[in-house]
């Protein structure tokens, strides 16, 4: 085992369960707030058995995911954005739980919760499918363009997993506030593919010809 590696995802895992859990529960002024802590464990208890996995099986592809040190200017812009978007997203959802602005039904809790279990497998899937998936906008050494599974529907199923995933967050923390801040995500994503498949037309032999054959980036029939 690489035990750099270990430290490097073991740190970065704790880090973000500490950092989630200060943005929801100090503006929620409780440690009651139920939706948070549904959220923290739909988040992290598949991010921890999926970590340990690549762990095992596939610790370049791990290392690769946990770079997210980004070459491109368009790209650090749009982490910059995607980082306030996530900021102010769950601590208004605190904030919402503590003077009860708006009450979402249960059954839309239950309803996105099992939405986000389903786009966490789509994501797993991904990963399984392409080894060559990191955090920043590169074309690696001996890269192939992927075209079967479900880079055979879509170009970016990647993309339209996180969508899924980050599109739920919200409505599972209880919060349409949160959710009207979270739209900003696709319009983040829209930007990012643009640049990214500029890059990977250049950069990524075969890639002009497989957008030819894969005629959608996100979602299929749509976009």
């Amino acid at each position: 085992m690489n035990i750099k590696l270990f430290f490097q995802a073991i740190t970065k895992f704790i880090l973000g369960v500490v950092v989630i859990g200060l943005l929801l529960f100090i503006p929620a002024n409780t440690i009651y707030y139920w939706n948070g802590w549904l959220f923290m464990g739909l988040l992290f208890v598949p991010m921890f058995i999926a970590g340990i996995i690549l762990m095992i099986k596939n610790p370049e592809l791990l290392r690769k995911r946990l770079n997210a040190k980004e070459k491109e200017n368009e790209q650090k812009q749009v982490i910059a954005v995607s980082g306030l978007m996530f900021l102010f997203g769950f601590i208004i959802a605190g904030l919402n739980y503590k003077y009860n602005w708006i009450v979402i039904p249960n059954i839309v809790v239950i309803i996105s919760s099992i939405l986000f279990i389903l786009a966490y497998i789509l994501y797993a899937e991904v990963l399984r499918e392409n080894t060559y998936l990191s955090r920043t906008i590169e074309v690696q050494e001996n890269q192939k363009v992927i075209d079967t599974g479900l880079y055979g529907i879509v170009r970016h199923p990647m993309y339209a997993a996180t969508i899924l995933l980050f599109l739920t967050m919200p409505l599972i923390l209880g919060s349409i506030v949160s959710f009207v801040v979270f739209l900003v995500y696709p319009i983040i994503i829209s930007k990012r593919i643009k640049n990214e498949e500029k890059v990977l037309e250049k950069e990524l032999l075969g890639y002009a010809e497989y957008k030819k054959k894969v005629k959608y980036k996100v979602i299929p029939f749509i976009w």
